[in-house]
C-alpha cells in the first residue's frame, strides 16, 4: 500500500472518531458534570498519549526541554485542556449538540481573525467573505433559523460555544511557536493542565462518580477526542503527498456527526442547523481559496 492510501485510511479514521466526540460529550453528560467529565477525560488522555511516547521510544523527550518550554506548557496547559474544555463542555452541557458542534467548527474563521492582530497577517477580500458566511450561519442555528428576531436558543450557551473558539485559536496560535516533538509537547501540555482541573473540580464539583456509565464516557472522549485522533491525523499529513489531499476531508465531520447526534443522542435535527452548518463549511471553504490578500 503506497503511503497516499495510508494517509486516506489516517484521515477518513480520525475524520470519523471526530464525527463521534460531540454525541459522545452529550451522552457523557448524562452522567457526569462538566467538570468531572474534563477531569476523566483527561487523564485517560494523558495515559493514551503516554503509552504512545512509549512504544515509539520517546519517553526520554519529556525530561530533555528547557525551563522555558516547561513555562511553555503550563500556560498551553492552562488553555488546553483546562480553560478549552472546560468552556467547551459546559456549552454542551447547555446547548444541544446540533448547536454547539456546529458553533465550534467556526474556530478556523476566529484563527483567522485573530492571525490578524497576533501574526500580524493581512486580511483580503475573501477573508471578509468567508467571515461574513461562517457568521450567518452562527445566527441560523442559534436563532433556529428565525434570523430576524435575535432571540437565541441559549445566549449563554452560545457565548460558551464561541468564546471556545477563542481559545482554541489563541491556543493553536501560541503552539505554532512550539518546536518540540508534538506528542510530547501536547503530552506535557495536558499533565501540566491536569492540575488546574483537579483543583476545580475539588472546589467546583466531586471527584467521586456514581454511574459507571459516566466512565466510560470520558474514557471515550479521552481515547479519541483528547489521544489517538491527534496521531492519526499528523500521521495522516505526514504521508500524503499534499495536505490538501487529506485536509478537506474534515469537511465531511459535522455533516456525520448529526447524523450520530440524531441517532444516538436522540435530537430531531432541525432544518436551521442544516442551513447554517452548510454557511459555516461554505465561508471555511472560501477561506481555503487560493488567492492574493487584497
Amino acid at each position: 500500500m503506497d503511503n497516499q492510501k495510508k494517509a486516506y485510511i489516517y484521515g477518513l479514521s480520525t475524520v470519523l472518531l471526530w464525527s463521534t466526540v460531540a454525541t459522545a460529550f452529550k451522552l457523557s453528560l448524562r452522567y457526569l458534570d462538566y467538570i468531572q467529565l474534563l477531569l476523566y477525560s483527561t487523564i485517560v488522555s494523558i495515559l493514551v498519549l503516554s503509552c504512545i511516547l512509549v512504544l515509539r521510544g520517546k519517553t526520554r523527550l519529556l525530561f530533555s526541554y528547557s525551563g522555558k518550554q516547561y513555562l511553555q506548557s503550563m500556560v498551553l496547559g492552562f488553555l488546553n485542556p483546562f480553560l478549552y474544555y472546560m468552556v467547551l463542555f459546559k456549552a454542551y452541557d447547555l446547548l444541544p449538540a446540533q448547536e454547539a458542534q456546529p458553533l465550534n467548527y467556526t474556530w478556523a474563521i476566529t484563527l483567522a481573525l485573530l492571525s490578524i492582530p497576533l501574526l500580524k497577517q493581512r486580511i483580503g477580500i475573501k477573508d471578509i467573505l468567508s467571515v461574513f458566511v461562517s457568521y450567518s450561519g452562527v445566527v441560523v442555528i442559534s436563532t433556529h433559523g428565525d434570523i430576524f428576531s435575535f432571540r437565541f436558543s441559549n445566549p449563554l450557551g452560545v457565548a460558551l460555544a464561541l468564546g471556545s473558539t477563542v481559545i482554541w485559536a489563541l491556543y493553536w496560535i501560541y503552539n505554532t511557536k512550539d518546536n518540540r516533538d508534538p506528542v510530547a509537547g501536547l503530552l506535557l501540555n495536558f499533565m501540566f493542565g491536569l492540575p488546574w482541573v483537579l483543583t476545580c473540580c475539588l472546589l467546583f464539583s466531586n471527584v467521586r462518580v456514581s454511574n459507571p456509565f459516566g466512565l466510560v464516557g470520558a474514557a471515550y472522549v479521552g481515547v479519541f477526542e483528547m489521544g489517538i485522533t491527534f496521531v492519526l491525523w499528523l500521521s495522516a499529513l505526514k504521508l500524503s503527498e499534499n495536505t490538501a489531499k487529506v485536509g478537506n476531508l474534515i469537511f465531511l465531520s459535522p455533516f456525520l456527526s448529526l447524523v450520530f447526534i440524531h441517532f444516538l443522542v436522540g435530537e430531531d435535527i432541525l432544518p436551521s442547523t442544516f442551513i447554517g452548518l452548510a454557511l459555516i463549511v461554505a465561508g471555511l471553504l472560501i477561506q481555503q481559496l487560493k488567492g492574493r490578500a487584497i
